[in-house]
């Protein structure tokens, strides 16, 4: 390795992502070991989920899209530039619609909205999070990590 490299910022950002990667790796592997749904369901206009623990989740349809987690809604980051998505100007109904609900690797959710939208992934925890958003009446920070 090149001397002048440890002291470069791509050095501190490679660890910095590897501390990320780690963190999020036993975060997720922690998490998949002591939670998850026994029965998903839609009742009305909610999502409800029954844990393993026995406590149930009920969150909003129409919070569960606002707060769909994929990088068409939310952003995301590549190579220290942020992308912010527009701002939807209209909904329409059927976006607050499921047509369908699929298991996705043991450990999230991925949502197939009635108007086509499906690259949303909701890990369990981040439905858990957004109960507790939800019942705080506020939208996800996604501020952090644009």
């Amino acid at each position: 390795m090149p001397e002048n490299f440890r002291s470069s910022k791509l050095y501190y950002f490679s660890i910095l992502c590897n501390i990320n990667f780690i963190f999020t790796y036993l975060k997720i592997h922690l998490f998949l070991n002591t939670m998850k749904p026994k029965k998903i369901e839609i009742i009305e206009k909610n999502l409800v989920i029954k844990w393993e623990d026995e406590n149930i989740s009920n969150i909003s349809l129409i919070y569960l899209r606002n707060e769909c987690p994929c990088a068409g809604c939310k952003g995301e980051t590549v190579l220290l530039k942020a992308y912010k998505p527009p701002k939807i100007e209209k909904a329409t109904p059927n976006m607050f619609k499921i047509k369908n609900i699929k298991i996705v690797g043991g450990y999230a959710i991925q949502i197939l909205w009635l108007d086509g939208h499906n690259t949303g992934i909701y890990s369990w925890e981040y439905l858990k999070d957004l109960e507790k958003g939800q019942s705080k009446n506020s939208p996800q920070n996604y501020n952090e990590l644009l």
